[in-house]
């Protein structure tokens, strides 16, 4: 196990209900410096686990070990920390419930408050699910937080988003005929059509009509698809991905008592120096949603990533890309906070 546990106990949801027995799974790359303002906080994506988080993570990168104490939350329902593949009956597999990015930042809260005695972020950063995790983060612990840095990831799932994700979902009700009572039957072979449907929104279409496919190691478009996109969601476990698409479905930074709904008190509430990253052809964190977005926030650059690599100009990837978001994040961490 390469990672560690921080035990919550019984946690009370966004929702109402009590989870027992939560705990969220973390690992830490450097050392926390003896004013603990070093800290990064880099949270996981949908179907992400800390590992995937790692290309961002080096010597001589934004995000060095030798210089910053980064620690990587494991996202709920991800399989490593509470999900519903790992929670023992009543609340396990379908009925694991809902958990939303605002539960998921206020566990984050804990384990950097209470473990580490940690008062000071100078970054939180994160793509996709992630992204949305460090606009939270600003929204809800705005002195805490000196800057955040989402890249394809938007602060709230815009109308089309949220259709996205239904589509996504709805691959996996058709397995069971949309009879919500037999979810429980549920395989990871049922996970090959969701893998279909993603296919078409993670990349671009001029991803596709340029062959891009073919730099990855694919001669042929179905050999693609099966090898990369069935395989990967195939690994899987659908009731984990039904609660994370969940989270996603509900992820809005206003939706809590803090803003009860006011998503645009709660962007013009966050302090931080940001710089906002959306994939210039991403298809449903789009850019033009970051852009108005960006505008809320007091202290926000927009800096899209010129790629046609779709959402996953944030995956790590595409060298280009890659370099583009750690040259922007070493660009932001240079910034002190009386730069505002």
């Amino acid at each position: 196990m390469d990672y560690e546990i921080f035990n919550l106990g019984d946690v009370t949801l966004q929702s109402g209900v009590i989870l027992p027995n939560a705990f969220l799974a973390y690992k830490t790359y450097g050392r926390l410096n003896e004013r603990k303002d070093n800290v990064i906080v880099y949270p996981t994506a949908f179907g992400d686990q800390h590992v995937q988080n790692e290309w961002l993570i080096g010597s001589g990168m934004a995000l060095d070990p030798e210089k910053y104490f980064i620690i990587v939350p494991n996202l709920l329902g991800n399989g490593l920390s509470s999900s519903p593949s790992n929670t023992a009956p009543p609340f396990d597999r379908t009925h694991f419930p809902q958990v939303t990015i605002y539960d998921n930042v206020s566990f984050q809260h804990r384990l950097v408050t209470e473990q580490f005695g940690i008062q000071k972020i100078a970054l939180v950063v994160g793509w996709s699910m992630g992204g949305i995790q460090a606009f939270q983060w600003g929204a809800s612990y705005p002195e805490m937080v000196e800057r955040i840095a989402p890249f394809a990831g938007i602060a709230k799932p815009w109308p089309h988003t949220f259709v996205v994700l239904d589509g996504v979902k709805a691959a996996l009700l058709g397995a069971v005929g949309f009879d919500s009572s037999q979810l429980n039957r549920l395989t990871s072979e049922d996970m090959r059509a969701v893998g279909r449907v993603y296919a078409g929104w993670g990349l671009s279409q001029a991803f596709y009509r340029e062959e891009l496919y073919r730099e990855l190691g694919f001669d042929a478009l179905e050999d693609f698809v099966a090898g990369v996109w069935e395989h990967s969601f195939m690994k899987m476990d659908p009731h984990n991905v039904l609660a994370m698409l969940d989270t996603g479905q509900h992820a809005d930074i206003s939706a809590n008592p803090t803003y009860n709904g006011d998503f645009e008190k709660a962007l013009s509430s966050i302090k931080a120096l940001a710089c906002i990253m959306p994939g210039s052809t991403d298809l449903f964190c789009s850019a033009d949603d970051n852009k108005y977005e960006a505008k809320l926030m007091p202290n926000a650059v927009f800096k899209p990533i010129p790629s046609i690599w779709g959402h996953f100009a944030g995956r790590g990837i595409n060298t280009a890309d890659n370099l583009f978001i750690d040259d922007n994040l070493k660009r932001l961490l240079a910034l002190g906070t009386h730069d505002k």
